[in-house]
């Protein structure tokens, strides 16, 4: 099979598509014959080992998948060859094939095309998890939330689920077109902030209290400016760092008005800590993605694959990823998903 390896920490540009062996197969895994794999900064920082965790040498990088089920382990038990599902990894998805761990496969409705089903372990879950879950930032309708980086995979899933939930989204991005997208999966109100001061314009938009809670993927000085333009009691949650810098959060600021910070790494639901989760947090990841595959069946939610690349391919789609080109996401797809969408 083709794929990406790693041999030694590198940028992504210097990978190579070469022949691979077929991943093992262990007794609790599930092998997918891979027909979409998403790419994500993250991916780039993997390659590096500049990421928070660091796969041991070599390896194929990817952690998101979609495909079909060829083979089961003897104890898995819940997934046959043949079913449709989308995955999360620890390593090896820009492959033609991937092995994972039954805990972090789903399977996905029939009416999902694989290069969609992407989006729902990361991005979806990701906001979900965010929004909802009571110990984060437990949006409730009627609040004000500000999603910064909303025309990007995770900010499109929390603009949809802020209005789901019942609440006043205002949605930043850095052009008409970006705006244009995130309005037309549900944001209220719409700032470019390469344009102008969001920080006024939130406090204009809420009379001059500000937001109840802040979506922030984006980080820097977004963040910093986001604590100036929050409600007391308000929460806020940095949810990754694509502007490439983390900020040293100032605890003045979340005193004088009793402000929370929460932090979400989705990757401890999933396994990716030294002592290994996933098992634990299984039942809760599960019903996570049940109801966002709920929400996809009655059409409220609907996930944005910008373009889509071959395989051969991989590297220009990491480019549209780095350079901040793309609305919503991109697939890197294969097989029959490649041969369907003309590929």
């Amino acid at each position: 099979m083709q794929g990406l390896l790693v041999r030694e920490w590198t940028t992504f540009d210097r990978l190579e598509l070469t022949d691979l062996p077929p991943p093992a197969l262990g007794p609790r895994d599930v092998r997918i014959r891979i027909q979409a794999a998403g790419v994500s900064f993250a991916t780039s920082l993997v390659v590096q080992g500049k990421y928070q965790r660091r796969p041991p040498l070599p390896f194929t990088p990817g952690t998101e998948v979609a495909g079909i089920v060829t083979e089961t382990g003897a104890e898995a038990r819940r997934f046959k060859a043949g079913d449709r599902v989308c995955a999360v990894l620890d390593w090896g998805g820009l492959a033609e094939e991937a092995t994972a761990r039954e805990v972090n496969v789903f399977a996905i409705p029939d009416g999902l095309e694989f290069c969609r089903a992407i989006a729902f372990t990361n991005s979806y879950a990701t906001s979900a998890a965010a929004l909802t879950w009571p110990h984060l930032l437990n949006v409730q309708a009627g609040q004000w939330l500000l999603v910064h980086g909303a025309s990007g995979g995770v900010g499109i899933a929390a603009v949809e689920i802020g209005k789901i939930l019942g609440a006043i989204v205002i949605a930043t991005a850095g052009s008409p077109e970006k705006l244009a997208l995130a309005k037309a999966h549900g944001a209220d109100h719409g700032i470019d902030y390469r344009a102008r001061d969001f920080r006024e314009d939130v406090l204009a938009l809420t009379d001059g209290r500000g937001v109840d809670a802040v979506y922030d993927p984006v980080g820097g000085e977004v963040f910093m400016q986001s604590l100036r333009c929050m409600a007391p009691e308000a929460r806020i949650m940095p949810v990754g760092f694509a502007g490439g810098e983390i900020p040293q959060i100032p605890a003045n600021l979340l005193l004088v008005k009793n402000l929370s910070v929460c932090g979400l790494n989705m990757g401890l639901y999933y396994g990716w800590s030294p002592n290994d989760l996933r098992y634990h947090y299984e039942d809760r990841v599960r019903a996570n993605m049940s109801q966002l595959f709920r929400w996809f069946d009655e059409g409220r939610i609907k996930p944005v694959v910008d373009v889509t690349y071959p395989l051969t391919k991989v590297h220009q789609a990491m480019d549209d990823v780095l350079a901040r080109r793309a609305l919503g996401r991109i697939a890197v797809v294969m097989d029959e998903e490649a041969k369907r969408l003309g590929h």
